[in-house]
């Protein structure tokens, strides 16, 4: 026996966290395990009507595109190896939890700061920028993302209350280039998922008029 496999690899869908200004990437989360339902909702962005005539195939950007899933979270095959988990068996799945939670809270110190700026009188105080989520399902899609809904639903909790299982659901908006613009490098990222679109779909095989009944249209 050599030990190897003809399994392929298994990749893992996840969120990656990056500087919105430089790209740098600051935390990559995997999910544990792969959701198996993604939802995806595409709402056309028509041009409406110009002056008399209505324009009907005229698109005035992107689609609004969301994403929804369900991720499964659980300690328990950790535990079970204490002597390699030592963060898992001290405080459960809270890590892993927060890791995800933080995405959606501002950070501390920009908001004392702020606060302190408030307090000695200067009128106007940006909100806080947050990082940048590219959500990554396979290399054929890695888009950026606001979340847009986030919920948590702990099942089974340790003699301490730790959470040791757990299911996140999440709601996701893609954000598109009348989103970011074309100078940014999350636009770039955009615009690479929306070039690949199109380069998918001309690989996709054209039917015939006669599969649907036709000899032809005119």
């Amino acid at each position: 026996m050599t030990g190897l496999t003809r399994s392929p690899k298994l990749l893992k869908g996840g969120i990656i966290l990056i500087d919105p200004s430089s790209g740098a990437v600051q935390r990559v989360i995997a999910l544990q395990y792969n959701p198996d339902l993604l939802t995806r909702s595409l709402t056309p962005q028509g041009a409406g009507s110009s002056t008399a005539l209505s324009q009907p195939l005229r698109l005035k950007g992107p689609p609004i595109e969301t994403l929804k899933l369900d991720a499964d979270i659980d300690a328990t095959d950790q535990l079970a190896a204490p002597d390699q988990h030592a963060a898992v068996v001290e405080v459960g799945l809270h890590a892993q939890l927060a890791a995800l939670e933080v995405m959606v809270y501002p950070d501390s110190g920009t908001l004392i700061r702020n606060n302190a700026l408030a307090s000695v009188g200067t009128l106007e105080i940006a909100p806080v920028e947050a990082p940048l989520p590219l959500f990554v399902w396979s290399k054929e899609r890695v888009v950026p993302v606001r979340i847009t809904d986030f919920s948590i639903v702990e099942e089974a909790f340790d003699a301490q209350l730790n959470p040791i299982r757990a299911r996140v659901s999440l709601g996701m908006r893609v954000l598109n280039i009348n989103d970011l613009g074309f100078g940014s490098k999350a636009g770039h990222l955009y615009m690479v998922y929306h070039q690949g679109r199109e380069r998918l779909a001309r690989k996709a095989s054209s039917a015939s008029l006669a599969s649907l009944g036709l000899n032809a249209l005119f």
